[in-house]
């Protein structure tokens, strides 16, 4: 066959072909040019997302479900209480905050609150109040720089009032009777500053303050006997008194603790001067005071050995008193807690305390621990003959620079105490 022949026998085939591909198909008639018009204009009136199926819609109805999805998450309200327990056990400062500080030792069960605003990155303003069920009052308001002098230094600047109305007195020496007791109440307008240093950043610390008070004695509240049923102004020096003090303070010591507010390991020893100056020349006098701090790590710091001395021997000015109510005493939450707050008075003072302290978390300590001291007319007579002594359990709630809580009972020979307190033993 010729090649002419062939190639019309293919051109034939290939019609036959095409013809009947289209015959298999549903005939579709050709757009009329007013249709094309008609869809044109629906396609420019209706936007791309109000169309469901096109792929503009996936695509944004997938990051409509990205962007829900990257919403911060808001905790609950019981996230939100653990956030600020959280808060005040890490020693961090909230803006609402518990106060569980009573106007003075003794008061019981304390109940407060504070509020701070901030001045600046650092700087900031506290003002609280507490009231106890004795009726112990506190109002004050303190302005904290903690980071001067390129974070060497610390400056407080306090002012406030406060009312204590059930105070025990005694009497005067470690042989008083517990069955002894009176009650007096003072009431104290104060204003005070005080500035720390650690002049190397390290070790070596400086600390130098001055208070303006009045302290105002007055008739006791409360079920035992008032103060003045009892005593004299000639047998008790500063009783019914009205006395404005000039107090300053100066302390030299070494610390290498991690926070005076909690610490697990370091120490602290130091000497404080105080001065009190009585504006009548009545009732001036000087304190003397020496502490010793010591902390044992054992177990990488899960058991510790907590150890503190410390002596304070008042010595008159001349021509002058010291009140009784400004006596160094014993006694309470902070130095023998088996005794009632100030139970032991006189012009000089032991205290020995050791503690077993374990680490039950992060956030809670469980210590045993075990007080001994004295008070005696001159230092020279603190000895640790017949020392009054005490030993107990106790729980402290704290974070890594701060114990906002500490609750402990404590056995002496006069029976069971309960403590509640801020802050540390020591």
């Amino acid at each position: 066959m010729r090649t002419a022949d062939m190639l019309k026998w293919f051109t034939m085939l290939a019609l036959v072909a095409t013809s009947t591909n289209v015959a298999a198909q549903s005939p579709s008639p050709a757009p009329t040019d007013a249709a094309i018009a008609s869809a044109a204009a629906d396609e420019t009136s209706a936007p791309q997302e109000s169309r469901p199926g096109t792929r503009q819609a996936a695509i944004e109805e997938q990051q409509a479900v990205k962007e829900g999805n990257l919403r911060p998450y808001k905790p609950n309200k019981g996230e939100r209480i653990f956030e600020h327990v959280d808060t005040i056990l890490q020693g961090g400062n909230l803006r609402w905050h518990p106060f569980f500080q009573n106007a003075y030792s003794g008061g019981g069960f304390t109940l407060g609150l504070g509020h701070i605003t901030y001045l600046g990155g650092y700087n900031f303003i506290d003002l609280r109040g507490s009231y106890t069920l004795s009726n112990y009052k506190r109002v004050e308001a303190e302005f904290v720089a903690p980071r001067l002098f390129h974070r060497r230094g610390q400056l407080s600047v306090i002012g406030g009032w406060r009312e204590a109305t059930q105070v025990g007195f005694y009497g005067i020496g470690t042989n008083s009777s517990k069955d002894d007791r009176t009650n007096y109440l003072f009431n104290q307008p104060y204003g005070s500053a005080l500035l720390t240093l650690f002049p190397t950043r390290r070790v070596l610390m400086l600390r130098g303050g001055v208070e303006y008070s009045r302290w105002n004695q007055e008739p006791g509240e409360g079920t035992f006997p008032s103060v003045e049923t009892v005593y004299t102004p000639e047998t008790l020096p500063g009783l019914g008194a009205e006395v404005t003090y000039l107090h300053s303070q100066g302390t030299v010591g070494i610390d290498w603790r991690t926070s005076p507010g909690y610490s697990r390991r370091g120490g602290f020893y130091g000497v404080t001067l105080h001065d009190y100056n009585d504006r009548d020349d009545n009732f001036g006098f000087q304190v003397l005071e020496y502490e010793a701090i010591q902390h044992i790590p054992l177990l990488r710091e899960a058991w510790v050995l907590s150890f503190r001395a410390r002596v304070q021997d008042s010595s008159e000015k001349d021509g002058q008193q010291t009140p009784f109510f400004m006596l160094p005493a014993l006694g309470g939450g902070s130095s023998l807690r088996g005794y009632s707050s100030w139970r032991f008075r006189d012009q000089s003072s032991l205290l020995l305390q050791g503690e077993w302290r374990i680490m039950v978390n992060r956030y809670l300590d469980m210590a045993f621990f075990y007080d001994a001291g004295k008070v005696a007319p001159r230092a020279k007579d603190l000895d640790l003959d017949r020392l009054k002594d005490d030993f107990g359990f106790g729980l402290r709630f704290h974070g890594p620079f701060a114990t906002p809580l500490r609750v402990e009972l404590a056995k002496s020979r006069e029976g069971l105490a309960f403590v509640f307190a801020a802050g540390p033993t020591f």
